[in-house]
């Protein structure tokens, strides 16, 4: 070979080395990056982890919680609030009572019609109206006179052959979806407005009184019998179809709940007039906290940069509002380890784009090349081709995610349960009914909200944890039931169990 062929040929190797070298390269670099990203994936998860022995240590927390909120107020971050209902409907409620439900941009008026015992609710009438914009921030007089003209209206379709064309007073329940200091079962005084409302002469003003002086005003026989949140709606809605109902929770876009807790056991209702041995707690439990529940850097960013930071601590880790918002953020952390934002400027930098609703969609996507997924990468987050092993990770993250806020959500539940000694905890013995010793008793917990009603993966979660923590002994014996409308129909009840016909403690 001539020194030209020499050349060339040497030239062809440095040339295939070059090349060599940067497909190495990339290759290298390549593999730095998706670890990088499965390194974010294994933290999280890491950061999630809920063991059976940590739940425990939650179950603990909140029971503990719950008896601090009990003995004082101020003494829990759980609030631990006495709603005054000391009568639960058992299903022998008799008549026609109303509801109204105001908890937002709508309001609802409902008529529900109660046979008693072996019929339940016989009829269901709704009327749903929007409130106008201008009324959310004007005077409430002005919003109570239009809610009261609204209930006369309602009441006027009823015709010829209502129950009440004698002159017989109509009962009210009312949910109110808004901070409230309960003053008795059928009033509360207004802290404060949220939802887009502002109306300031209302704040400190007795809620119930404002809807009884506009009735009054347009000559409308009504009387409020119960003033209520949709927590204690819901389980008046589980109590009046099974009476071994003992708690209520909602779980969807925010979260709460309420329980039947022994009168004598409200340390700071000492002097409280009441013949009943119950009454029910609206614990809040939303601003539950504890050092046992497995927080990531993720959850304290997001609560840094929140309207309340360092407050509604469990809710930010279970409800409908934050799951999908948590997932963004570990998203977009995973992409900026694989290089595949083209720009800084991504929707997926915008906060709460990410619905849970689409975290959702994402996590029960089951199709081979999880065609969900790439689809609301695409059309939502306007992010295209992201590679299938991506993907995948980010169903991952969205299980993660989930699981932690149903296991934790279950973990509250078994609290309560633990608090009025139906977890078991005491041994098999505990929490038995009165001259039967080969037997637990029955305990039905009633849950509202979509988030739990609509996910399929955060239900599965929520019951396979509550009944690990429950133990195999226990845990036949604790049922969860799904409720509707507590809000609504809740709201009825409660005033049908308060009314002057058919009261009966608790």
């Amino acid at each position: 070979m001539g020194k030209l062929g020499v050349g060339i040929a040497a030239g062809c190797a440095v040339a295939s080395c070059a090349i060599a070298a940067v497909l190495v390269g990339k290759r290298v670099r390549s593999r730095r990056k998706w670890s990088g990203v499965v390194r974010v994936v294994r933290e999280m998860e890491e950061g999630c982890e809920t063991s059976v022995g940590r739940l425990r240590q939650v179950v603990d927390a909140m029971a503990v919680e719950m008896h601090a909120g009990l003995a004082s107020e101020g003494g829990s971050k759980l609030k631990m609030l006495l709603t005054f209902v000391d009568a639960l409907p058992d299903g022998s409620e008799k008549g026609t009572y109303y509801a109204l439900d105001l908890g937002g941009t709508n309001f609802r008026v409902l008529r529900v019609k109660l046979g008693g015992k072996g019929h339940g609710i016989v009829e269901k009438t709704v009327d749903r109206q929007p409130i106008p914009q201008n009324l959310m921030t004007g005077r409430s007089e002005e919003l109570f006179d239009f809610i009261a003209s609204s209930l006369k209206k309602f009441v006027e379709s009823e015709g010829e052959d209502s129950e009440f064309t004698a002159g017989k007073r109509r009962e009210l329940g009312f949910t109110f979806s808004f901070p409230v200091k309960q003053t008795s079962v059928s009033s509360g005084i207004l802290i404060k407005w949220t939802k887009g409302f502002s109306i300031r002469d209302m704040v400190g003003k007795d809620v119930s009184e404002c809807l009884r002086i506009a009735l009054a005003r347009i000559g409308l026989n009504m009387r409020v019998a119960a003033l209520i949140n949709d927590s204690v709606g819901t389980l008046a809605v589980g109590h009046h179809h099974d009476a071994d109902t003992v708690a209520a929770i909602i779980i969807g876009t925010g979260t709460n709940a309420c329980y039947v807790e022994r009168t004598d056991a409200i340390i700071k209702s000492q002097g409280l007039l009441t013949s009943s041995v119950g009454m029910v707690v609206n614990m809040e439990w939303g601003n539950f906290w504890s050092s046992h529940l497995p927080r990531t850097s993720y959850d304290i960013e997001l609560d840094a940069e929140s309207p309340n930071p360092n407050d509604q601590g469990f809710e930010k880790m279970i409800s409908g509002m934050y799951l999908g918002e948590i997932v963004r953020r570990v998203v977009l952390k995973m992409l900026e380890e694989a290089d595949l934002l083209e720009s800084d400027s991504t929707k997926l930098s915008v906060p709460f784009i990410l619905r849970t609703p689409l975290m959702a969609a994402m996590h029960e996507d089951e199709s081979p090349n999880l065609r969900e997924v790439s689809r609301i990468f695409e059309d939502v987050l306007e992010i295209p081709d992201v590679p299938l092993k991506f993907r995948r990770l980010v169903v991952k993250v969205c299980d993660t995610v989930t699981r932690r806020a149903a296991r934790l959500a279950a973990a509250g539940i078994v609290g309560i349960l633990k608090k009025i000694g139906r977890d078991g905890s005491g041994g098999i013995s505990e929490g038995k009914v009165r001259g039967d010793e080969s037997k637990m008793r029955r305990t039905v917990i009633t849950i509202e909200g979509g988030l739990y009603t609509s996910y399929g993966a955060f239900r599965e979660h929520l019951h396979e944890a509550v009944a690990e923590i429950l133990g195999e002994d226990v845990a036949p014996y604790v049922i969860l039931k799904v409720s509707e409308d507590g809000s609504g129909i809740g709201a009825a009840l409660v005033a049908a169990s308060h009314s002057q016909e058919n009261s009966v403690n608790i």
